[in-house]
C-alpha cells in the first residue's frame, strides 16, 4: 500500500489530513477534506464515513473502534462544512445532495485505487446517511461491502402538514425562485450542550465548526433535502448488507438535559425505522435504548450497547467465513 505524505489533524498525530480540491461554485473556491487513521494492523479493508447537518468529523472512538478491527478509517468533512468551510461560503448550502458526489467519488478514489482497499464499509450519520445511500444508488461501487446509517435522515419529522404534498410544491417552487431565503426556526442549544464538555457533555469538538445551535436552514437546501427523500422513498434497490442504527424514543417536547441524554431530539425514530428498508434487500433495523441522536455519541453503557450490536452485524453479515464445501454424496 502506497505511503502518502499527509498532514497531522487537529484531531492529534495519529489522524493524518489531506484536502481535496473541488470545481468552484458561485461562491468561489470549493474543497472537502479527508481525515484518515491508520491501524496497526490492517486488514486491507476500510471505512468511509460522512457526517450529518451543522456537524464535521471528530468522532475518535468511533474511528478507534474500526481501526483496532484492522479496518483503516476514513472520514469526509463535506464542502462547506467543518474543515473544508471557507470564509467567503454559505455553511453547509448546496441546492442538490448529488453536488456532494463528487467529493465522496474522490475520496472513494483514494481509498480503493490510490490506497488498495478492495473491500469498503460506507458509515454516514442523519444527512450523511441519506446522503451515501443516494451516492451508492448512483455510482454502485464495487468495493462496496456494507453501509451503517446512524439515525439516517429519512423523512421531514415534525407535523403531518410538512410532509404534505402542498408543502412539498412550495418547497419546491420557493427553492427554486428564492433558495436562499432563510426558514425561520427556532432550535434549542440543549442537544448541543448534552454533548460538548465545556457545558456537561463528554465530547470535546470546536464550537465553531459544529454549533451549539445547528446552523441556518435555507428553502433552496432543504428543497434538495426533500428530493432526496423521495428518491429514498420510491426504494434504492442496494443489495449490501445495510445496519440502521438510531435510538429507541423521540423527544419533542420541552427538552431536558435528561431528555437530551436519552432520546433522539433531532429526528423521529418511527420514521427512521419506517423507510429503513427503502434502502434496499438487506437491512437490519436496530433501535438502542436511551440513545440519543447520534448514537455513538450517546452515553457509555449506551454506546457500549450499540458497538456490541454492529459487532455482531459485522460479524454475521460482512465479516462472515466463507461457507464450508459440502459433503460429497455417497
Amino acid at each position: 500500500m502506497p505511503l502518502v505524505p499527509l498532514q497531522a489533524d487537529v484531531l492529534g498525530p495519529d489522524f493524518r489530513v489531506e484536502t481535496i480540491s473541488l470545481p468552484p461554485d458561485p461562491e468561489g473556491p470549493v474543497v472537502a477534506t479527508l481525515v484518515t487513521l491508520t491501524p496497526d494492523s490492517p486488514n486491507g479493508r476500510a471505512v468511509l464515513h460522512v457526517h450529518g447537518f451543522a456537524d464535521y468529523f471528530f468522532h475518535t472512538e468511533y474511528a478507534r473502534w474500526w481501526a483496532d478491527r484492522g479496518y483503516t478509517f476514513y472520514a469526509l468533512d463535506l464542502r462547506k462544512y467543518g474543515r473544508s468551510l471557507r470564509d467567503h461560503q454559505t455553511p453547509h448550502y448546496v441546492a442538490d445532495l448529488g453536488e456532494y458526489f463528487a467529493e465522496i467519488d474522490l475520496a472513494w478514489w483514494r481509498i480503493t485505487q490510490r490506497d488498495g482497499h478492495s473491500g469498503v464499509i460506507a458509515s454516514g450519520h442523519s444527512t450523511g446517511g441519506l446522503t451515501v445511500p443516494l451516492w451508492v444508488r448512483e455510482r454502485r461501487p464495487p468495493e462496496l461491502t456494507a453501509m451503517v446509517l446512524n439515525s439516517p435522515w429519512f423523512d421531514m419529522q415534525g407535523a403531518a402538514w410538512l410532509r404534505s404534498p402542498a408543502t412539498r410544491l412550495a418547497i419546491e417552487r420557493l427553492g427554486t425562485s428564492r433558495p436562499m431565503q432563510e426558514i425561520p426556526r427556532r432550535v434549542s442549544d440543549v442537544y448541543g450542550r448534552s454533548l460538548h464538555r465545556e457545558h456537561g457533555g463528554e465530547w470535546d469538538y470546536d464550537l465553531t465548526w459544529k454549533p451549539l445551535e445547528s446552523r441556518p436552514v435555507y428553502v433552496g437546501w432543504l428543497r434538495a433535502v426533500r428530493r432526496g427523500h423521495a428518491l429514498l422513498h420510491a426504494g434504492l434497490d442496494i443489495d449490501d448488507p445495510t445496519l440502521v442504527l438510531s435510538s429507541a424514543k423521540s423527544f419533542f417536547g420541552e427538552q431536558t438535559d435528561e431528555t437530551a441524554s436519552t432520546h433522539d431530539i433531532v429526528l423521529d425514530v418511527e420514521q427512521i425505522r419506517h423507510w429503513a428498508s427503502s434502502v434496499g434487500r438487506h437491512v437490519t433495523s436496530i433501535a438502542i435504548e436511551g440513545a440519543i441522536h447520534d448514537v455513538v455519541l450517546s452515553r457509555p453503557p449506551v454506546r457500549a450497547r450499540a458497538y456490541d450490536v454492529l459487532d455482531t452485524w459485522l460479524e454475521a453479515w460482512v465479516e462472515k467465513p466463507a461457507a464450508s464445501p459440502a459433503a460429497p454424496s455417497n
